[in-house]
C-alpha cells in the first residue's frame, strides 16, 4: 500500500536520511521503526506524511508517486475518476500521530471542535452532523462526549493522546504513523494506548508504521522492523529474528539496552 524507494534528505552537507526503503502492505499490520535518537526515524516518517519532500527518491501510494507523478514521470497530481484530488486522498488515507500532544492539539480550542475542523475540511460528513460524529471518534478512543468541551491542557496527557488518534480517525484513514506515541506516558497509560492500538488496527484495518527506540514498545504492534542507524537502514527482518540474532552493532546496542531484572 504504501512504498518509499531509496529516501534521501540532506541538509546542508549531511545526509540525515540516507537511502532508506521500506514497503507497507494493507492493514492490519505493523511496522517497527527503530533506532536511536538521531537516527533518522521522524524524517522519514515526515516524508511519508508529505510534511518534508526528500532530496532524493519516491515515495509511492498504491503505486502513485504521492508529489505528483507517477513511476514512468507522467503527472497524477490532478483528479480520479471520484473527482478527488489524488493529494487529498493521500492526506487523508495517511496520518500521523506524534509524541508531542501539547504541540499537536491547539491550545486554543475545544477537543471537539479540533475534531469537527478536520472533518469539516475534508467534508467528511454532513453540515449539521458534526457533532454526532465527534462523539463516536471519542468513543472508539475510550473517551466521553464530555471531553469533547475540554481544552487540551484540562486532558490528562493519556486524554490528550486519546484525543489526536481520534483526529486521526476523524477522516478514515488506511495508514497511521505512530511517532513515539507513549514516550511522554507513564508505564500504566503506555499500556492502555498500545492496547487501544491494537484494537483500533484490527477494528479499522489499519497499517501501522511505529517509530520509537524502545523495543518493548514495538513489540507489543509491530512482526517485522527496519533498524536505523545514522540515517541508514542496517538491518531489517521480523522482529523475532532481529532480538535474536541481531547483526549491527546498533541493533545490539538497542536490545541491550532494555532494562532487565535479575532473578
Amino acid at each position: 500500500m504504501l512504498e518509499a524507494r531509496d529516501l534521501t534528505v540532506v541538509h546542508g552537507s549531511t545526509a540525515v536520511v540516507d537511502g532508506v526503503s521500506l514497503t507497507l502492505p494493507e492493514g492490519p499490520y505493523g511496522l517497527g521503526l527503530i533506532g536511536e535518537s538521531g537516527s533518522g526515524k521522524t524524517t522519514v516518517a515526515r516524508c511519508l506524511s508529505g510534511l518534508v519532500t526528500p532530496t532524493h527518491g519516491t515515495v509511492l501510494f498504491r503505486g502513485e508517486n504521492v508529489n505528483g507523478e507517477d513511476v514512468s514521470g507522467e503527472d497524477v497530481s490532478g483528479k480520479d475518476v471520484s473527482g478527488v484530488r489524488r493529494s487529498d486522498a493521500y492526506r487523508r488515507a495517511v496520518q500521523i500521530v506524534v509524541q508531542d500532544t501539547e504541540g499537536a492539539l491547539d491550545p486554543r480550542m475545544r477537543v471537539g471542535t479540533v475534531i469537527t475542523e478536520v472533518l469539516r475540511a475534508h467534508r467528511m460528513v454532513p453540515r449539521g452532523t458534526e457533532r454526532g460524529r465527534v462523539t463516536e471518534l471519542l468513543a472508539d478512543v475510550g473517551l466521553s462526549a464530555e471531553h469533547a468541551a475540554r481544552f487540551p491542557h484540562q486532558l490528562s496527557g493519556g486524554q490528550r493522546q486519546r484525543a489526536a488518534i481520534a483526529r486521526a480517525l476523524a477522516v478514515r484513514p488506511r495508514f497511521l504513523i505512530l511517532d513515539e506515541p507513549t514516550s511522554a506516558l507513564d508505564t500504566t497509560v503506555q499500556a492502555r494506548i498500545l492496547g487501544l492500538l491494537n484494537t483500533l488496527r484490527t477494528e479499522h484495518r489499519l497499517s501501522l508504521l511505529l517509530i520509537s527506540h524502545d523495543l518493548a514498545v514495538v513489540e507489543q504492534l509491530c512482526r517485522y522492523v527496519v533498524v536505523l542507524h545514522r540515517g541508514r537502514a542496517v538491518e531489517e527482518g521480523p522482529l523475532t529474528d532481529v532480538l535474536r540474532k541481531p547483526r549491527h552493532p546498533a541493533t545490539r546496542n538497542l536490545r541491550d539496552a532494555v532494562p532487565r531484572i535479575s532473578p
